[in-house]
């Protein structure tokens, strides 16, 4: 971006510092969602009750998808503020602010010490779409692209740092971090790290420093943090060598059909961009306008290795989530903030128009989902639209009395003011369709106004860990052909997991599944039982519809 004045820059850090509490607002405002976000929630309940951190558990049986960073840091939420769907969500939004906080510090080192363009690079990274998704969802993708750019981070500034004065402590903080990466999602941790040391070795004009015993040293740490669960586990049971070098890591990236994440190649072709939106369309512009040679040995580093190699990488991949492709953004913002500024205000000014409409057209379309959204079978208040309308009133404001002349700033701060009304106003309208979102917690509170809390709870068919974090107490599942309950029990001591999971196809578990209905349970379920399993509700004289499931009491 062009240089901006010393009063718009105070400007948009007191906006970035709102953006930041914009985050926070209304963090429980909705329950914890089915699948991902549920699951994690869940394991970190489970870890904080049974206070055993090494061994993951899903619904009391032992899960070993993912390394245990997320689900430490789960736990440490629930137990540092409370029980509740909000304190599982207040440390990702914490990492994506130390994002935010990177990009600055990012933005020096490749602009030259610049701080207007530092910070527009954070206001950038901040606003994105795909940033704001993963702040909001608890999944290791927050987590993992903190730690990632921390590393890289560390990198360069220990090959920027002048070669007369000490530079060790980034090189071991960046091994550091990626062990930590290393950690929270296994060997995906490398990508962005290792793209950003390819493109300063690959690039003549970077900064060199020569090898040293610190290199080793920083390794050895790197070896420390990253292996030092899984090779607790290995000495626990050898079968988890082949569990995470095989089917957590090969079959992972190469077969989808294993985690039922298969994509079509172009998948982060598309959603990339449109997770990015608008900057996206004026990055791709702008990079078409400027052509290869245009770019400058820097940038050219910067697109190559921070976005479209790893673009590739993923795309080549199986297995694809959107949130998967986080660490292409950092070089989506960098580059965003380079090419932009190079433009006149004229250019700019064209952009700006464009952004405005755009958000005027997005916050516009929220304040009609009262009106619209029974079409798609969303319930929601008429008041809930006051958020978006209120978005929209401080967007013309800021346009007709904001007496700033360069369009930069201006640029900036549209985008900052509807991030956070999207943000404020997004909360909002998840608090009203949790149900129809995937969330339980509309079943928890109804089993409660009914005084039926206390009473066993049986889901038929479905793997619904939402429930047991609303509940604070495991479900009963109730197999029937579903695949997302066939669990990974080979590494169960003893049979105590079969209490909670009964499978209606074998008869071996009807003795475990009488002993519950003689309780007189609750019984869930999302579809109409089939007529060969209406005996689950015998003699539960009622029921009733909470969103997508029927109770039975």
């Amino acid at each position: 971006m062009p240089s901006l004045p010393m009063s718009s820059r105070w400007w948009l850090w007191l906006l970035l510092l709102a953006l930041g509490a914009a985050f926070f607002v209304n963090l429980n405002a909705w329950g914890v969602l089915e699948s991902s976000e549920a699951r994690y929630a869940e394991i970190g309940r489970e870890m904080l009750v049974g206070q055993d951190w090494l061994h993951p558990r899903l619904l009391g049986i032992q899960h070993f998808h993912k390394p245990p960073v997320t689900y430490w840091l789960t736990a440490a939420g629930l137990g540092l503020f409370g029980s509740s769907a909000g304190a599982v969500r207040v440390l990702p939004v914490l990492a994506v602010l130390g994002q935010v906080a990177l990009m600055y510090g990012l933005g020096l080192l490749l602009f030259s010490g610049d701080k207007r363009r530092a910070i527009a690079t954070a206001v950038v990274y901040g606003t994105l779409p795909v940033v704001l998704i993963s702040a909001l969802n608890v999944t290791t993708d927050a987590y993992l692209a903190t730690l990632e750019l921390l590393s890289a981070y560390a990198f360069v500034r220990y090959h920027y740092t002048p070669a007369d004065k000490p530079a060790a402590g980034w090189l071991y903080l960046g091994w550091v971090a990626l062990g930590l990466g290393f950690l929270t999602k296994g060997p995906v941790a490398v990508v962005l790290p290792l793209m950003a040391v390819i493109s300063l070795h690959t690039n003549r004009e970077a900064p060199r420093r020569p090898w040293s015993a610190h290199h080793l040293l920083a390794f050895g740490l790197f070896v420390m943090a990253g292996l030092s669960w899984y090779l607790l586990l290995l000495l626990d049971d050898p079968k988890f060598l082949r569990y995470f070098l095989f089917e957590h890591t090969v079959q992972r990236f190469a077969n989808a059909a294993t985690f039922n994440r298969a994509k079509p190649w172009w998948f982060y072709v598309v959603l990339a961009p449109l997770g990015s939106l608008p900057w996206s369309a004026a990055l791709i512009a702008e990079v078409v306008r400027t052509g290869w040679r245009g770019l400058g040995a820097r940038w050219r580093q910067v697109l190559l290795w921070w976005v479209l190699v790893p673009l590739v990488f993923f795309s080549l991949s199986k297995s694809k989530l959107l949130l998967y492709v986080l660490p292409i953004f950092p070089g989506v913002a960098l580059l965003t903030v380079e090419l932009l500024g190079r433009r006149t205000d004229a250019v700019l000014f064209r952009w700006y128009v464009g952004f405005m409409s755009l958000f005027g057209l997005l916050l516009g379309a929220m304040c009609l989902l009262p009106i619209f959204g029974p079409g798609f079978g969303l319930t929601i208040s008429p008041v809930t639209a006051m958020w978006p309308a209120g978005g929209v009133v401080v967007l013309l404001l800021t346009h007709l009395f904001w007496d700033e002349v360069r369009i930069a700033p201006k640029l900036l701060v549209l985008t900052v003011v509807f991030t956070m009304g999207l943000l404020v106003s997004a909360k909002a309208f998840l608090g009203q369709v949790e149900g129809q979102a995937n969330g339980s917690r509309p079943v928890a509170e109804r089993l409660k106004q009914l005084e039926l809390a206390q009473r066993p709870v049986l889901v038929y068919n479905e793997l619904l860990p939402s429930l047991a974090f609303e509940q604070h107490k495991l479900p009963v599942s109730l197999y029937d052909g579903n695949h997302s309950l066939q669990r990974e029990t080979q590494f169960e001591r003893d049979e105590q997991w079969r209490r909670h999971l009964i499978n209606l196809q074998d008869p071996a578990d009807t003795v475990a599944l009488g002993t519950w209905l003689r309780q007189r349970p609750v019984v869930l379920t999302k579809k109409e039982l089939p007529a060969e399993r209406q005996y689950l509700v015998k003699g539960l004289g009622k029921h009733e519809q909470v969103g997508p499931w029927t109770i039975y009491y």
